[in-house]
């Protein structure tokens, strides 16, 4: 029997039937229908890419004949002639009855029941995905865009039935969601405390569901969660003894200024220390300064010592194609020689991310040959969207006590509006620099009256916001952060 995929469907039955039991199920009715839910998971698992292995086959039959839903003698070819698992992929498109009834017990107990149904339901997806001897990319999509479903579905608000929870019911799919709470840890430790054990690993699903809390950059959490879960379904496959691809963990992030790339680059340090791809966890952020030297030979020896310190953990270049200018005298081509040379030599122990502009960063890739092997997955940052820009400048206005008056925020968005789309286009930081003149504009405005209300002290007006100059207007307001 595979123990990891054993280990998966009994931490299943046993905290998702524990849930049932808390809203009044008996034992033995909790127990048969998160089997059938486990069952009926496993199935739509395999069911995905179309194969229907007989290492996946014999792994349900193994798994699931002892709790009563295959017959013991059922063999691979007898489960595809009967088609047990044909069809079984629809099962991953909606949540699940046995779901809704969970979402029932969290809205009327404030439990979370959902959220320990989606972790040991997306456990198990990773087992399934590691009996194959080399996983399918189907699988991995499939455990995405399952995780999404749940997601969304908590997400739509469900009213508490009367009389409490619906009785459970299994003619569906399961699926959960990610609880809404983060996580306080604050990431990676100083260089300072390296000699200090490094913290515990925080819970994968808590780190995805702050991702995914991120205003906007739909297609970047779609590669980290499909990242995720490679790397989460490698590392089964390790732990069985199984052949696991070999691949790189290093990555480019490109985009213009104020994407996301260093908030998302300080996550997925978290993420690859939950996922024991990296020892420590720190998160270290240089720029060519802290790399190039000024004489023959220094360069080298500033490189060695960056890499040094973020050695277990995540390393972000910003700004990577910069060693690439220079004059004659300049040493930036010795320092990517010497990057390329720490990337190779610590490949296991540490993950560098090179960050930058696109045409930037295509062009860096093109001056050394280690590079595009040694980088071959690369994450593009889209520009905010004006609505998303106007979302931004919310989260700013609520973190320095101010609200928006009526019309503001459409004041604010058509001056996002204003703004041409092109490389250097400052994105979250122009809503930052946005906010940080009109609230200059609001305090002038108010400078003549004598005794201001606590709402006029806090509220911005539109013409707060209409007034600041865009870029290419003259006398130029604030810089875009390009």
């Amino acid at each position: 029997m595979d123990h990891g995929l054993s280990r998966a469907v009994e931490a299943f039955i046993d905290d998702v039937g524990a849930a049932l039991q808390a809203a009044g199920v008996s034992a033995t009715d909790a127990e048969r229908q998160v089997v059938q839910e486990a069952y009926n998971l496993c199935m739509a698992l395999v069911d995905v890419d179309g194969r229907h292995t007989d290492p996946e086959l014999w792994a349900m039959v193994l798994r699931f004949a002892p709790l009563g839903q295959m017959r013991p003698e059922t063999t691979p070819t007898q489960a595809r002639e009967n088609e047990l698992a044909a069809g079984k992929r629809r099962w991953l498109e909606a949540p699940s009855a046995l779901f809704e009834v969970l979402r029932d017990l969290d809205a009327a107990r404030g439990t979370g029941a959902c959220q320990i149904y989606q972790e040991r339901a997306i456990d198990v997806g990773y087992a399934v995905a590691a009996l194959d001897q080399y996983p399918s990319s189907d699988e991995i999509d499939a455990i995405t865009a399952f995780r999404r479903v749940l997601t969304d579905a908590l997400a739509r608000p469900r009213p508490v039935p009367p009389g409490g929870p619906a009785a459970p019911l299994t003619d569906r799919p399961p699926g959960t969601g990610e609880k809404a709470a983060a996580p306080e840890a604050a990431g990676a430790a100083p260089a300072a405390a390296e000699e200090a054990p490094p913290p515990p690993p925080e819970k994968l699903e808590d780190l995805l569901a702050e991702l995914d809390r991120l205003i906007g950059l739909q297609v970047v959490k779609d590669e980290v969660h499909r990242l995720s879960a490679l790397l989460r379904v490698q590392k089964l496959r390790e732990e069985r003894g199984l052949p696991s691809v070999d691949t790189t963990n290093h990555l480019i992030f490109s985009g213009n200024p104020g994407t996301g790339k260093t908030t998302v680059a300080r996550l997925l340090a978290r993420i690859y220390r939950s996922l024991g791809v990296v020892a420590k966890g720190q998160y270290l952020e240089v720029d060519r300064s802290e790399l190039v030297a000024g004489f023959v030979g220094q360069t080298a020896t500033k490189v060695a010592e960056v890499f040094a310190r973020a050695d277990g953990g995540v390393l972000l270049i910003d700004e990577a194609y910069s060693l690439t200018r220079g004059g004659e005298r300049d040493f930036g081509r010795e320092a990517i020689d010497a990057v390329v040379k720490e990337v190779e030599d610590r490949r296991e122990t540490m993950v560098v991310i090179l960050a930058g502009y696109p045409r930037e960063m295509a062009e860096l890739v093109a001056t050394n040959p280690g590079f595009d092997s040694r980088f071959p997955k690369t994450i593009r940052f889209p520009d905010y969207s004006d609505a998303e820009l106007v979302e931004i400048l919310k989260l700013q206005l609520a973190k320095g006590g101010y609200e928006a008056g009526p019309d503001a925020l459409s004041a604010a968005e058509a001056w996002f509006g204003a703004h041409p789309r092109g490389p250097g286009f400052g994105n979250g930081r122009l809503a930052r620099n946005l906010f940080e003149a009109a609230v200059l504009r609001h305090a002038l405005r108010l400078a003549d009256v004598a005794e201001p209300t606590d709402e006029q002290l806090a509220t911005l007006l539109p013409e707060d916001i209409a007034s600041v100059p865009t870029a290419g207007e003259s006398g130029s307001g604030p810089p875009d952060g390009s």
